[in-house]
């Protein structure tokens, strides 16, 4: 059983359902890992990408790890059977010579290709992934668990601003989500205020809605930010300062009662650790943000599960960054405490399948083998023009 190619394509991805609105410049890197097992006729291939809120990894891909997936030997790659591909250990293979921390962006395009393996081998498997994960990651079997969902989004608008919020806010409530974040941090406090009532008038209260600082606020003006918030009982503060500033962090968790959401920008167990020990977060009430792929994939996502466990932090708080069908997965594999979706940003793939039902706030992974992609017309669209020519 062999990786016989390996695919990439940089592809742009907007903060914005409106396309009309600029979006950043964000890219992102999509992969196909293509196998040698055939089925009706076709080679099953694995795909995924780089997640959200980075940018393509094209080169990495390309010229560090893909190359020593296409060179290993069959059994570094194979399970003990030998009838289907081994993540973990093609993980080691990608992972060979590398040295620990200076993360970069390395560990983004080890990410996209851990998941289209893992997609793949979950197709060869013929199971959904989160199936397939909780059999190899536990032993157990696990059928279609209900998973917390939010919406995520409630980025900045250059005109109209609240208003056109408070239409997004809306969308999120018509397709079944309870629960939503939206940005702050970019405008003076008083407009982050106006844009928090809106959203909160629109759901069930501040307690549903959470904030995102994309980690915008100095050391003083975190204390101010966290002053301002802290009477309108928000669901949690994500992402207050620099991901690294353990010493600000910390200084807000004394003063802001209501819980915090940190560590998406996080890409380690060892970050993980000092973010456990030096942060200032409480086991009862704070938020787990790890990106399952910016983690170096899954493999490197459970090491960070296993340190903070140990360390006493509940599966409850561990609510992925992402936005996408893997993170669901992942959530449900695991039986983390939920999972962030972008129902109406970074298309095509923000969201589920073009015939998910979220409903009161909870999604269910389907049944398709794999991750799921190809549920969706857009997102299958663009996956195919990987295997052109």
């Amino acid at each position: 059983m062999r990786i016989i190619d390996i695919r990439e394509l940089p592809v742009p991805i907007s903060r914005y359902a409106d396309p009309s609105v600029p979006s950043g410049g964000l890219t992102t890197s999509v992969v196909a890992v293509i196998t040698d097992v055939n089925r009706d006729g076709k080679p099953i291939v694995g795909y995924g990408f780089a997640s959200i809120g980075r940018f393509a990894q094209g080169g990495l891909i390309r010229e560090r790890f893909a190359p020593r997936l296409l060179a290993a030997r069959d059994i570094d790659l194979m399970d003990d059977a030998g009838t289907n591909l081994d993540p973990f250990r093609a993980w080691k293979v990608m992972m060979s010579g590398e040295k620990p921390g200076g993360h970069g962006e390395r560990c983004v395009a080890v990410g996209a290709l851990d998941m289209a393996l893992w997609d793949a081998t979950a197709k060869i498997a013929q199971l959904p992934l989160y199936r397939l994960l909780a059999h190899r990651t536990a032993g157990t079997e696990v059928t279609s668990p209900p998973v917390s969902v939010y919406a995520g989004g409630g980025y900045y608008y250059p005109t109209d601003d609240v208003g056109r919020l408070s239409d997004e806010v809306r969308r999120f409530s018509d397709l079944g989500y309870r629960h939503a974040k939206i940005k702050i941090g970019g405008a003076p406090l008083a407009q982050d205020l106006k844009r928090i009532d809106a959203a909160a008038r629109l759901l069930d209260g501040p307690d549903h809605l959470a904030v995102d600082a994309i980690y915008a606020y100095t050391p003083t003006s975190s204390i101010e930010a966290a002053d301002a918030l802290a009477p309108l009982g928000l669901w949690w503060f994500e992402d207050i300062c620099d991901p690294l500033d353990f010493e600000t962090l910390a200084a807000v968790a004394r003063c802001y009662t209501a819980p915090i959401a940190a560590g998406e920008a996080l890409f380690s167990a060892a970050e993980a650790n000092l973010l456990d020990r030096h942060g200032g977060l409480r086991r009862d009430r704070d938020i787990l943000l790890f990106d399952p792929v910016h983690c170096y994939g899954l493999p490197g996502y459970l090491q960070i599960v296993e340190v903070l466990e140990k360390r006493g932090w509940p599966r409850a708080a561990f609510w992925p960054h992402g936005g996408h069908l893997f993170c669901l997965h992942v959530v449900a594999a695991l039986g983390l405490g939920g999972a962030e979706v972008n129902p109406l940003c970074f298309q095509p793939f923000g969201g589920y399948g073009d015939n998910e039902i979220i409903s009161e706030g909870v999604a269910t992974p389907s049944q398709i083998p794999g991750i799921g992609f190809e549920a969706r017309q857009d997102l299958r669209d663009l996956l195919a023009t990987l295997l052109d020519g």
